[in-house]
C-alpha cells in the first residue's frame, strides 16, 4: 500500500462531512449506479488577491489511492443503526477507482477554472469531497500566502517559522511544504524538513538567552557550539547592546576562522533596526553577517519594511503566512457536472457552476504572458496550452509522483509568465477567463433542461 509523506492517508474515510454517507446511502439504495464527474474549483479570489497557486495533488493522490473503511469504521458507521445492512458491506469492500485530471502542483491559476476534476462511480466519487477539498483548499491558501511573501521580498531570502501556531500538525506540514514549493529557503518545522526533505532553519529563541547569566554567556556559548551556523538574536533586551554583543562574539568567530552567520531581531520597528543592523555589522567589518527579521510578517508588512530600506537580507515568516491570517481559507468548491452521461449544473445565485468534464487552455501574448484561460468542453481542441492533465486512470496514478521540487519548477515557471498588473499585491488585475461557444451553449441549454425539470 502506497504510504503519503504525511504518513496519514490510512484511516482518513470517517474525516467527512456526515451528509456524504447519508447521500451515498441513498444513491445505493436506490440503485445510482452510473459514472460521475464533480469539478472542483474556486468560486472567487480573496481581495486583492490575483491569482491562486493550485497545491495539495499529490496528497490528495495518496488519499485516493488508499481509500478504504476500516474494520473499526464500519463498526462504528454501524453502531448509530443510521444505515442499512447493504450499503455498510458495500463500503467494506470500496476503493476508489475513478480517474482524475488535475492542473499541475504550483500551478498559478484563476478562480472559476476546475482545478482538479474527478470521474468515478457517484458513491466514491461523492465519498472523497471533503477529504479533497479539505486538502487541496489548505494546501493551496497557505501556498498562495506565500506566494506573495515571495513577491513582496524582491529576491531576499525566505524562510518558514509558523508551526507553533499553525492549526494542528498536519497543517505545519502543510505550510513548510507549501512555502517551498513557491521559493522559500527552509523550515523551522523539522519533521516537515524529514518528510520533505527541506533544509532546516533556527537559531535560538529569547527564553534562550533569559537562561544564561548575561547575554555575551548566551551569545559566546552557541558560538562555541554552532560556530558554522551562529545567527544571534540581539533584541531580548535592548537591540543596540545586542548588536554590541553580537559583533564583539563575530570577531571572536573571525579569529577562529569562521564567519559570523548573521543577526536576527524579531520587535520593534524592523526597517530602522535592520539598518542599524547593517550599518553597525558593515562598521565592524563583519559584512557577510545577514541581517534577519522576523516578527509578525506577511507581504504588506515585508513591501513596507523594504520601502524604508534595503538592507535586509533575510525574512522568517511565521503565523501570519503559516496560518494566512487575512485569507484562511479559499472559496473552493466541488460540484457535480454530469451524472449517468447527463450534464448537470448548480444555479444558485453568485454559485452557478458548468456542466461536463472540461478543459482549461491558456493562452499568452506575443512577450510570452498569460493573456486569458478558455474553459471548454474536454473533448474540445482548443488553441493554447492545456492545463488540466490525466494523473489518475481507474485509482491508480499514471503520472509519475512528484515532489515539492517539481511543483516548485511548475510555479517559477508559471510565474514569469504573470502579466506585471497581475504582480501588484494590493491591487485587482485578474487574467480574463472565457468559455469556448460549445462550452456556453451548452451551460445555456443544460440551464433550461434544469428549469424545466
Amino acid at each position: 500500500m502506497n504510504k503519503s509523506p504525511y504518513d496519514r492517508c490510512d484511516g482518513l474515510t470517517l474525516h467527512t462531512d456526515f451528509y456524504q454517507l447519508t447521500m451515498s446511502a441513498i444513491y445505493h439504495s436506490h440503485g445510482f449506479q452510473g459514472t460521475a464527474t464533480f469539478s472542483l474549483f474556486a468560486h472567487d479570489l480573496p481581495a486583492t488577491r490575483n491569482f491562486l497557486v493550485v497545491c495539495g495533488q499529490e496528497h490528495a493522490l495518496d488519499i485516493l489511492e488508499n481509500f478504504s473503511f476500516r474494520q473499526e469504521d464500519i463498526a462504528y458507521l454501524a453502531g448509530l443503526k443510521r444505515f442499512e445492512n447493504g450499503f455498510l458491506e458495500r463500503l467494506k469492500s470500496l476503493r476508489f477507482s475513478g480517474d482524475v485530471w488535475a492542473a499541475p502542483e504550483g500551478s498559478v491559476c484563476a478562480a472559476g477554472a476546475p482545478l482538479l476534476e474527478i470521474t468515478a462511480p457517484i458513491v466514491e466519487a461523492q465519498l472523497v469531497e471533503t477529504i479533497l477539498m479539505n486538502t487541496i483548499n489548505l494546501n493551496s491558501t497557505l501556498a498562495s500566502k506565500a506566494a506573495r511573501c515571495r513577491l513582496a521580498a524582491q529576491g531576499r531570502d525566505l524562510l518558514e517559522f509558523g508551526l507553533r501556531r499553525t492549526q494542528g500538525l498536519d497543517a505545519g506540514l502543510a505550510a513548510a511544504r507549501s512555502a517551498a514549493i513557491v521559493g522559500f529557503l527552509g523550515t523551522s518545522n523539522v519533521a516537515a524538513a524529514k518528510a520533505f526533505d527541506i533544509i532546516p532553519v533556527g537559531t535560538m529563541a529569547h527564553s534562550y538567552i533569559t537562561a544564561f547569566a548575561s547575554e555575551s554567556d548566551a551569545f559566546e556559548a552557541f558560538a562555541a557550539t554552532f560556530p558554522q551556523s551562529t545567527i544571534l538574536l540581539t533584541d531580548t533586551y535592548e537591540n543596540t547592546t545586542g548588536l554590541r554583543r553580537a559583533i564583539a562574539v563575530g570577531h571572536q568567530l573571525k579569529a577562529r576562522g569562521f564567519t559570523l552567520g548573521g543577526v536576527r531581531i524579531d520587535s520593534g520597528d524592523l526597517a530602522q533596526e535592520g539598518q542599524l543592523a547593517r550599518q553597525m555589522l558593515n562598521e565592524a567589518g563583519l559584512t557577510d553577517a545577514k541581517v534577519v527579521v522576523s516578527g509578525n510578517l506577511e507581504e504588506m508588512s515585508i513591501l513596507e519594511i523594504l520601502r524604508r530600506t534595503g538592507n535586509i537580507d533575510v525574512f522568517a515568516i511565521g503565523t501570519r503566512m503559516s496560518c494566512s491570517s487575512d485569507a484562511p481559507a479559499l472559496d473552493l468548491a466541488y460540484k457535480l457536472a454530469n451524472y449517468d452521461r447527463r450534464p448537470t449544473l448548480k444555479l444558485s445565485t453568485g454559485k452557478e457552476t458548468l456542466p461536463n468534464p472540461k478543459q482549461v487552455w491558456r493562452q499568452y501574448d506575443s512577450q510570452g504572458q498569460i493573456k486569458a484561460d478558455v474553459v471548454g468542453l474536454r473533448e474540445e481542441k482548443h488553441p493554447g496550452r492545456p492545463l488540466l492533465h490525466k494523473v489518475m486512470e481507474n485509482g491508480r496514478r499514471i503520472a509519475p509522483r512528484g515532489g515539492w521540487r517539481e511543483a516548485k519548477k511548475v510555479f517559477e515557471n508559471d510565474l514569469l509568465t504573470l502579466p506585471a498588473p497581475c504582480l501588484a499585491l494590493d491591487a485587482i488585475h485578474r487574467w480574463p477567463l472565457r468559455l469556448t461557444p460549445a462550452l456556453s451553449s451548452l451551460h445555456k441549454q443544460a440551464r433550461r433542461d434544469a428549469l424545466a425539470g
